[in-house]
């Protein structure tokens, strides 16, 4: 296997690893729109230059419990348009080399050892998918926003 760039999200005292050609940008301290009626995972919506973007808990996503507020928003592209990943501190860019083990949290694809510790490599089409958040297949978690200006 090749090593595999990646950027690594601090979800608590976790790491977690996104293929690099997946992220679009990181957001600092983005300011949230409180959903009521949202799913527990959704923590708001952001606006990200003109787009409206979900902000999703990372952590409520692996089936893990709250890991603190969110300081960044790692931004994925998916098909229904930016998607953030909520961060406990600064995503940074890493190389992982060979995995080291299976992971068991669902949308995750293996271990890898990273720094000084151990990244658990996620797998955006897996965890954004459809049935795992609770929406019809191609039906949008959001409408974007269509004004200009």
């Amino acid at each position: 296997m090749t090593d595999v760039h990646a950027v690594l999200l601090p979800v608590g005292p976790d790491l977690y690893a996104v293929p690099i050609d997946r992220v679009k940008e990181v957001v600092a301290a983005p300011i949230l729109t409180r959903l009521v009626t949202a799913p527990p995972h959704v923590l708001g919506l952001f606006n990200l230059r003109g787009q409206i973007a979900p902000l999703l808990d990372t952590a409520a996503l692996l089936g893990l419990p709250g890991a603190g507020p969110t300081a960044f928003a790692l931004v994925l592209q998916s098909r229904q348009g930016p998607i953030g990943l909520s961060a406990t501190a600064f995503p940074h860019r890493a190389i992982l080399g060979a995995s080291i083990g299976p992971s068991e949290l669902p949308g995750t694809a293996g271990t890898y050892r990273v720094e000084h510790g151990v990244a658990v490599l996620l797998d955006p089409d897996v965890l954004l998918a459809a049935d795992r958040l609770g929406r019809a297949p191609g039906r949008e978690i959001i409408v974007s926003s269509g004004a200009g200006g």
